[in-house]
């Protein structure tokens, strides 16, 4: 069972941005081998999607203790690109395996056509996930480009 909440990075507690902090250099810096400066300026003007769960195999005869199990940054428009976008979009290795990448994108695009009106959204995707993120109605706008080291290209998604 997942718990969202969606807050401006103003509004976010110490112990929500530790987490979020946390879980995006778990994925984006150690498990993909990639030392870049998470913290790129982008944050503040954005809202923070975060996901909130129990991992399976907490030890009985205490509190569940949630984690957070996945996390996305929606970037209003004009911020990153002309349209609104979606970003720094990453899910705990400890969750995967459920489909709680999809329902974090889809989370997602609700929030940010509910921010900033239903309009074209654009990513910068991983090149690897161009089929995910194809699956969702996302569509190749752009040549390949490397950020940080990795293959990325920009995808719309448009109406």
């Amino acid at each position: 069972m997942m718990r969202w909440i969606l807050t401006p990075f103003a509004e976010l507690s110490p112990f929500d941005l530790y987490a979020l902090l946390r879980l995006r250099s778990e994925v984006f810096v150690v498990e993909q081998n990639c030392v870049f400066l998470d913290m790129d300026d982008y944050d503040a003007p954005c809202q923070h999607l975060l996901g909130w769960a129990v991992p399976d195999g907490q030890p009985a005869g205490g509190a569940p203790v949630e984690r957070l199990a996945a996390c996305a940054r929606l970037v209003p428009p004009g911020v990153k690109y002309t349209e609104p976008s979606i970003g720094r979009v990453a899910t705990s290795p400890a969750f995967r395996g459920k489909g709680l990448g999809r329902e974090l994108m889809v989370k997602s695009l609700e929030h940010l056509y509910g921010l900033y009106g239903v309009q074209p959204v654009r990513i910068g995707a991983q090149r690897y996930l161009l089929d995910f993120y194809g699956s969702l109605g996302f569509a190749e706008a752009g040549e390949t480009y490397l950020e940080d080291g990795i293959p990325h290209v920009e995808m719309l998604k448009r109406l």
